[in-house]
Parts: structure tokens; sequence; C-alpha cells
């Protein structure tokens, strides 16, 4: 009955229209990705396994994930996930805000002094009050030892931006965090495994990081204040003796420089896999690199010229929470991406509404063949 009813549609819908089980094969080596498969069918859970299935086949093929990631992941211990990936080859590159770049070196030297609080929701404005006064600083669930992370590492980056300052040699963001383990300037906790550290696994596999944004993150709020030197009536009071030059930091625009010509360099056989935890700055930034090279470099060549040197994103994996609302960046639908050249239509596109700690795993867990 079903299926004479489908037929009675036209081809186009037809096309849509999925019937029966998924085209797999169990295998016995891959017990986790089985039962993901046969459990995960519907919704959420069916557009998880889908988009692994996919990052898989296209990750089997050659093909390698851009992977970007907004929200606090980082001290959510995403970073087991993303450096099995990466040390498993699989990751070309990785976009983040400057709070999960530092948050990924405070798990590991601080790992032991993270404490947690399930019941968060019911927390009250008093208790988050009480929280601040200790000192607590929340992230939902967790709380971030900023006296054991972010005071630790603190001087150890300061004499590094000196360094920068006296020699006259500014550096990208991450690379002064990459510094600290090319130097060995900071310990690790005895309870972290630094094969779980992503940035660290980023550092010793040579991946790309690509970091928007810098000043929304509690290092460069610090740094922000270090180079100073405003005539503020009441900020000025705070200055610094010798405030630090801002110009030790290579500006974001020297990222999308970096950016395109990584991309230009990367793409000649093989289009890239864009796998985005969360919205926000971290995706934004990364994904325009298509339509900006295409558009600002090349805007005085033809469309046909234009396609021959970019090539597009390969496919387009989004995990978040945000509504398709007006103007919503993050919430954006994938078809309205190809509008701006960011795909083509034949890419391959799946969004998952929901908390990407929550399918992030699942997807993870198929690509690597577990």
């Amino acid at each position: 009955m079903s299926q004479q009813k489908i037929l009675s549609l036209s081809k186009e819908l037809q096309s849509k229209i999925f019937t029966g089980e998924r085209d797999y094969k169990p295998d016995p080596k891959t017990p986790i990705t089985n039962w993901l498969v046969h459990t995960k069918r519907h919704c959420n859970g069916g557009k998880t396994v889908n988009a692994g299935l996919w990052l898989k086949k296209h990750t089997d093929n050659g093909g390698k994930i851009f992977l970007t990631m907004s929200g606090a992941g980082s001290s959510f211990q995403q970073g087991i996930m993303i450096s099995e990936l990466i040390k498993a080859g699989k990751i070309a590159a990785i976009s983040v805000t400057g709070a999960n770049l530092e948050e990924s070196l405070y798990r590991l030297v601080a790992n032991s002094h993270y404490a947690y609080i399930p019941d968060y929701v019911e927390l009250t404005r008093g208790e988050e009050k009480e929280l601040a006064r200790a000192g607590l600083r929340r992230i939902t669930d967790t709380f971030l030892p900023e006296d054991e992370s972010v005071r630790v590492v603190l001087p150890e980056l300061e004499k590094l931006w000196r360094e920068a300052e006296e020699n006259n040699k500014p550096l990208l963001w991450h690379e002064y965090f990459f510094q600290l383990f090319e130097r060995k300037l900071i310990t690790f906790d005895p309870t972290a495994n630094p094969e779980e550290c992503w940035l660290y696994q980023a550092y010793l596999h040579k991946i790309p990081v690509f970091v928007p944004g810098v000043e929304d993150s509690t290092m460069g709020n610090i740094f922000t204040q270090a180079c100073y030197d405003g005539n503020h009536p009441i900020l000025s009071k705070y200055k610094l003796e010798k405030p630090l030059s801002p110009e030790i930091i290579h500006h974001s625009f020297r990222y999308m420089h970096a950016l395109a010509e990584w991309y230009l360099d990367n793409t000649k056989e093989k289009g890239l896999a864009f796998l985005q935890l969360g919205g926000g700055i971290a995706a934004d930034f990364p994904i325009c690199v298509v339509p900006h090279i295409k558009k600002d470099f090349l805007w005085k060549e033809t469309e046909e010229i234009q396609e021959k040197i970019v090539r597009s994103w390969a496919g387009f994996i989004e995990i978040h929470s945000s509504p398709m609302s007006f103007g919503s960046y993050s919430g954006a639908g994938f078809k309205e991406k190809i509008t701006w050249e960011k795909f083509e239509i034949d890419a391959f596109g799946e969004q998952i509404f929901g908390d990407y700690t929550e399918h992030f795993p699942d997807i993870a867990a198929i690509i690597l063949g577990k």
C-alpha cells in the first residue's frame, strides 16, 4: 500500500523518501557502530548516524575533516574524541574560540582541580552569587579552577609576550600556547592524560589551528588589559607601568590570510568536510573562506575560473541548538549556505539540533570504526 502511494508521487518527491533500512552491513570489528546504526534510526539520532557514516566514507576515501568548536567543549572533555581523531589522521585543521583553546590547556595543567554540579539548573541566584564570592567559576555543570589553571599559565605567557615585544617577533595567538609545549614551560597535572588534550595533540601532529576573536577568552581579556594604554579617568589608573604592545599578537586578518593560503593548498585533490560543533565565530569565520577567496581575491575572474581555482567544502555537519531565526548565522540552514557559494548543491549536508557533547562522541566512534 505505502509503496503504491509513493509511486503515485512526482519523481522529485519520490527521491526524498527512504524505505527499508540503511544500506549497512554490520561488521564484527565495529560493535559500537553496529549498535548505533541499529538503534539510532530517526530524528536527531538518525541524523547523527547519517553524519557519522558519511564522514567515515569521506575519510576512508582519503578525505579529511575541518573541525570547528564553540561553547566550552574543551572544558567538557571533547578533547578526548578530537585527540583520537587527530591521531588517526582524520583532522586536517581546527578552528576554535580563544576560550576553547585555553580551556584545553587548563584541563592538562589542572585536571585534578575540576569540580562538577549536576543540578546546576536548580541553583538559585543567591547560590550563584555565593559561588562567585568563593571564586568558583561555573561553566554549565563544570567549575573552572582559575587559581590552578589561569594563574599558573599566565606568568609563562607573560614571559613569552615580553620576549616577543623585545625581539619584535609577533605571533598568532595559538602559537604562544604552542611555545609553552615547545619550551616545556608548563607542568602537566598527574591525573591528566596528554593523549586526550586536543591542543597538545594538535601541536605534536602539526595540525593548523585558527582562533578568531581571541579577545573573547579569559587570557584574551588579560592580554587586553596588559596592553591598555588609554587615558580613561578610571581605567588609566590601572594600566601597567609598561603596557605591552598589542602588535605582538597578529590580528585575525592574519588568521584569514593563513586560512586562505592553507585552504587552497589543501583542497587541490579533494574537498574538506566541515564538522561544526556549536555555532558562533569558530565556525562562521572559517566557513566563509570559500566565498572570500572567490569574491574578494578573484572577483574580477569569471565564475567558471573561480570555481576551477576554489573548491567548495565537500560536506557540512553542524551540531547546535540555535533555531533558524531572523539573521541567525549559527542557525542558518544548509541550503542558505549554498546561496553564499560555500557548498555545491550535491554536497552532503546535515544539521543536528542538540548538545554536541551528546552527539559528537557517536559521530567520532563511527568515523574511528569502533
